[in-house]
């Protein structure tokens, strides 16, 4: 079976800038370490992707934090992280979750057995978004969220989100 490691949003604005945590901070070795365990053609981003009209979308109107805009530092995969995802596919998404990923996803689990692990930011929003897409669109195929690799909004609703996640059959480790 081929596994596949999803990394989410490991991007500046989630991590240190104008949506960052210290949670978010002290998952980045973690996911280092976690993207080190694959080879590159098994790694896949996601960038959370925005343009500079953000602020009079729905979710900036839900969310009026302009973060992730197209081209600025913000919207960048960290520098140490990037490093190691240099050969990896990266699926930018206006969105929380990506369809485009979920297709691709679905394609390949029909020509080989796979399965899925996703790391990254932030776990009540995107990282859920994604496995429950995900798992929508491939019911039989195994993912699973590496908790350790995940940081929420806040710890309580990282905790929520990974409940959420056990109760949709994706195995929280």
């Amino acid at each position: 079976m081929r596994k596949i490691l999803i990394v989410i949003d490991m991007q500046n604005d989630f991590i240190d800038g104008s949506l960052g945590t210290k949670e978010a901070e002290a998952i980045v070795e973690n996911v280092k370490n976690r993207i080190r365990e694959y080879a590159p053609e098994n790694i896949i981003a996601t960038m959370d992707t925005h343009e500079i009209n953000y602020l009079s979308t729905q979710e900036g109107k839900y969310l009026p934090v302009e973060h992730c805009i197209r081209n600025t530092e913000g919207w960048q995969i960290r520098k140490d992280i990037a490093a190691l995802l240099e050969h990896a596919a990266v699926y930018e998404k206006p969105t929380f979750g990506s369809r485009a990923l979920a297709e691709h996803l679905l394609h390949l689990s029909k020509e080989e057995e796979i399965s899925l692990e996703l790391v990254g930011l932030c776990t009540d929003i995107c990282v859920i978004s994604n496995a429950l897409l995900l798992k929508a669109f491939m019911p039989e195929v195994p993912i699973s969220v590496d908790s350790s690799c995940c940081a929420g909004v806040t710890p309580a609703k990282h905790e929520a989100a990974l409940e959420t996640m056990r109760s949709c059959q994706i195995q929280v480790i």
